[in-house]
């Protein structure tokens, strides 16, 4: 590969340059930041800055986002310290969804077969009631499914079946979540 060669080709950050400025310089230190604490200023300096955000949303010091305007938050959604949402791509992440310590999503990749070593950026969607445990990684293009979890420091390239704990590099299934099912239908049925 030749990186003196190497474009992002037709790919653009989704932003005007003014507005990635003001994120890179004001928004994204003020929401990584661990002496503003409070989560309800960080979801709003968020929602400023092009992403939507559900209600109930817990977001920890420490959480870096590439590009807000690519993001979208569901309801009652807790994120992590440390947690890096690298979204060249666009993140979803529904209702109820943990996202502990340290966690890592990324949106992009490159084409190691191409000789300018071309960057190939896909969303990652993670559905209602799943839980990604600690230091985990997530790759570009993935669908995690509802009520899925991906162990601690687990990684995985590929989608996630709903309802399976998935654990290791590369992340395999581990056992069906049987008793998340029942919580859940239990819950729906109060609702």
């Amino acid at each position: 590969m030749r990186l003196d060669n190497y474009t992002v080709g037709s790919y653009t950050p989704g932003a005007t340059y003014s507005q990635q400025l003001l994120w890179y310089f004001i928004g994204s230190p003020l929401v990584e930041s661990y002496w503003l604490p409070i989560s309800s200023i960080k979801v709003s300096i968020l929602r400023l800055f092009g992403a939507s955000i559900g209600k109930g949303v817990n977001i920890k010091p420490g959480v870096r986002i590439k590009f807000p305007w690519r993001l979208t938050i569901g309801n009652h959604v807790w994120i992590g310290e440390n947690t890096w949402i690298d979204n060249l791509a666009t993140v979803v992440i529904e209702n109820h969804v943990c996202l502990s310590q340290g966690v890592y999503l990324c949106t992009g990749n490159h084409d190691w077969n191409h000789p300018n070593f071309q960057l190939i950026p896909a969303p990652i969607h993670i559905q209602e009631s799943s839980w990604i445990a600690a230091k985990s990684v997530i790759g570009p293009g993935v669908t995690i499914g509802r009520g899925a979890v991906l162990a601690l420091g687990s990684v995985t390239g590929r989608s996630l079946e709903a309802n399976i704990i998935y654990s290791g590099n590369p992340a395999q299934p581990i056992k069906k979540r049987t008793e998340w099912e029942d919580v859940v239908s239990r819950t729906a049925k109060n609702e």
